[in-house]
């Protein structure tokens, strides 16, 4: 098999390294290897990698040090995988991957590798982004904000977004201010629901979730995070009241919408959190 001299001793071994991933990887897409590797693309797999990422996060969400141990392989073999599809096109290998990132780690801590004097972290954060930008040709905050993917999730897409044009001095100054605004929005999608026009009614709902962030932002509070605690907390309450619609031999569709707002009230009693009001 393709660069692997000794196959007995290789699936002998007691502990594999990061050189026998890139081995296995090699082996799959080559000629004798697996169909299904040989045939992907860095399109084909894309969202596998964001996939696993999350999975790795869930490792951590529930401090699970074997499952994140797993998942952080899983993303391993993310990076591998691309790696190898680009080097299989003659464009990138995995050298190319590790010295980029080894110099961009070197470029961006001047005051590690280099003369640079630092107060604390914020003064690390602000070195970085001014290195960043420069390094990246970026003259303007609109380019730094340009270089902010859109293939983010919307909410963190646009809290970054919020979070550099803060930087450029740009925006609401303080909570109560995107507080405002986030209400003169909610006014203006209540205005586009009475017109019962569906693409206006898009174009404000946007807006009232994008002010939202910005309400997150000087909270100092991640929009993602806060949006899945209250994910959390929908799906706790709903399936209190279906249950207790279920004890009742009855379903959700028979019972009157005062019986559910009953119901969703004793859910908000029996499951309220210590720190939470609503």
């Amino acid at each position: 098999m393709t660069d692997m001299p000794d196959l007995a001793s290789f699936l002998a071994k007691a502990c594999y390294s990061t050189e026998d991933l890139r081995r296995i990887v090699v082996i799959l897409r080559a000629p004798g290897g697996c169909p299904w590797d040989a045939k992907q693309t860095h399109e084909s797999i894309k969202k596998n990698f964001i996939e696993e990422t999350y999975e790795a996060i869930e490792g951590i969400n529930k401090h699970d040090d074997t499952l994140l141990c797993e998942e952080l392989g899983d993303v391993l073999l993310q990076v591998a995988l691309h790696t190898q599809i680009a080097q299989d096109r003659g464009v990138f290998g995995w050298d190319n991957v590790t010295d980029g990132i080894c110099r961009k780690l070197i470029e961006r801590h001047p005051h590690v590798f280099g003369e640079a004097q630092v107060t604390g972290i914020d003064n690390v954060l602000s070195n970085w982004d001014t290195i960043k930008r420069k390094s990246k040709g970026q003259d303007r905050f609109a380019d730094a904000m340009a270089h902010v993917p859109r293939e983010l999730p919307a909410l963190m897409r646009a809290q970054k977004l919020e979070q550099k044009a803060a930087k450029a001095g740009f925006g609401r100054h303080d909570v109560w201010g995107a507080l405002a605004k986030l209400e003169e929005e909610v006014r203006a999608l209540r205005e586009a629901i009475a017109e019962d026009d569906a693409a206006h009614c898009k174009k404000e709902l946007g807006d009232v979730l994008f002010c939202a962030c910005n309400v997150g932002k000087f909270l100092h509070c991640d929009a993602e995070e806060a949006l899945t605690q209250a994910s959390d907390k929908f799906l706790a309450r709903f399936t209190f009241v279906e249950e207790s619609v279920r004890a009742q031999g009855r379903n959700l569709r028979d019972c009157s919408d005062e019986l559910l707002d009953k119901l969703w009230e004793q859910a908000k009693d029996r499951l309220r959190e210590p720190h939470l009001s609503t």
